[in-house]
């Protein structure tokens, strides 16, 4: 019995030897891990008290896509300093913290620099607008004369009159600016399709960074249209104009008959203007003469088919600008105090009531539609207008 007692004595001091063995291996592993973690620790806190700017060795392509990564450090670039050069960590003192305080500045002024550039839309000019105006042989005399008095002369260069026959009176009163698109004279919705096709494949072949349409009735207030687009960056997607309905146009899908459509549409009667990054985007639909067929396709004419394929094929919105006015609207209402704000104005009769601006100046039976009225108003100093 008592070797017994001896024998499992033995067992249980050894078992204990071995416990405490194991315990001490793990209080050294351990301690072995914590001496580790606090080493790293330190280093990565080296780190963050010296941050590391890139060298930018030339000026980027591209503006920063935000202020949080402005450049990606180059291959071999370290704290600053491309690799293989003195760093000069052994100079120290007021020096080194100057030399610091300069990069950090001029750093600080090249990023502001490339965002300004990023943020600011390039500046708009006369030249950068291509000014169409659609018109027929019938209308050359009554209405275009009207233009060419008036607002044409402060656009001479950028206004272009699309036509349906040649007229070699009015192709020397334009400048040359008189386009015969070979379009029918008529007014059916593939006559007024095949002008803006010509126009809008005009505006293509143009290096200009707006296209605006207007019709022979408008008379375009050059200098606010110039002003307004200026709002619009050219590089981003715009149709900027004003629709004549209240609600947005619903019409069958053709491509599927039991399905309807709604849109918006910018009246051509009151102009719209189209940003060369949208027109860009618009041609493998319309441009090469192919706006006929969209217009053909959804059986409505040109400035409905434009709306079609901005709104609902391209899914880009109609921007609206109140300032342009089209024959639609009661011109009497218009407050004549803000008509130099205005971009467009028209007018229409019906019967032997005149829809026209109510503005004092010339006769009446020398300007029944009042824009001439309106010209002098706007340019005071033009001669016909002290008669």
């Amino acid at each position: 019995m008592r070797a017994q007692d001896r024998t499992m004595r033995v067992k249980i001091r050894s078992l204990v030897q071995q416990v405490a063995l194991a315990c001490a291996a793990l209080t050294v592993c351990v301690l072995v891990f914590q001496n580790l973690a606090h080493s790293v620790r330190e280093a990565g806190e080296g780190e963050r008290a010296s941050p590391t700017f890139p060298v930018i060795h030339g000026w980027p392509e591209r503006a920063p896509r935000s202020l949080n990564r402005d450049y990606e450090l180059p291959a071999g670039v370290d704290n600053g300093v491309a690799a293989g050069e003195d760093d000069g960590s052994h100079d120290e003192g007021a020096g080194m913290e100057e030399e610091e305080e300069e990069e950090e500045e001029r750093r600080r002024g090249l990023l502001n620099t490339l965002v300004a550039t990023a943020t600011t839309k390039p500046a708009t000019t006369l030249d950068d607008i291509f000014i169409s105006v659609k018109t027929t042989k019938g209308f050359h005399k009554t209405r275009l004369d009207l233009i060419l008095k008036t607002w044409f002369t402060l656009a001479r260069q950028q206004t272009w009159f699309f036509t349906d026959t040649d007229d070699e009176d009015y192709q020397k009163k334009t400048g040359g600016h008189l386009v015969n698109t070979n379009c029918s004279a008529s007014h059916n919705r593939r006559a007024l399709c095949c002008k803006m096709a010509s126009e809008f494949d005009a505006f293509l072949q143009s290096d200009k960074r707006w296209w605006c349409h207007f019709d022979d009735d408008n008379y375009v207030n050059v200098l606010q249209l110039v002003r307004s687009l200026a709002e619009y960056d050219p590089l981003l997607d715009w149709y900027l104009g004003k629709p004549s309905i209240r609600a947005p146009l619903e019409i069958i899908n053709r491509d599927n008959v039991s399905q309807r459509i709604s849109f918006w549409f910018a009246t051509g009667g009151a102009g719209f203007c189209i940003s060369r990054s949208l027109g860009l985007k618009m041609i493998p639909i319309a441009g090469g003469g192919k706006f006929i067929s969209v217009g053909e396709k959804i059986r409505l004419p040109d400035d409905v088919t434009m709306g079609y394929i901005i709104e609902h094929i391209l899914r880009k919105k109609l921007t609206v600008v109140d300032e342009f006015h089209s024959h639609l609207e009661p011109m009497r209402f218009l407050n004549t105090d803000s008509l130099a704000r205005q971009v467009s104005f028209s007018y229409s009769q019906y019967g032997s009531e005149m829809n026209v601006l109510p503005i004092d100046g010339l006769q009446s039976r020398l300007d029944p539609t009042r824009l001439l009225s309106l010209h002098c108003l706007l340019f005071p100093s033009i001669s016909y207008c002290a008669t």
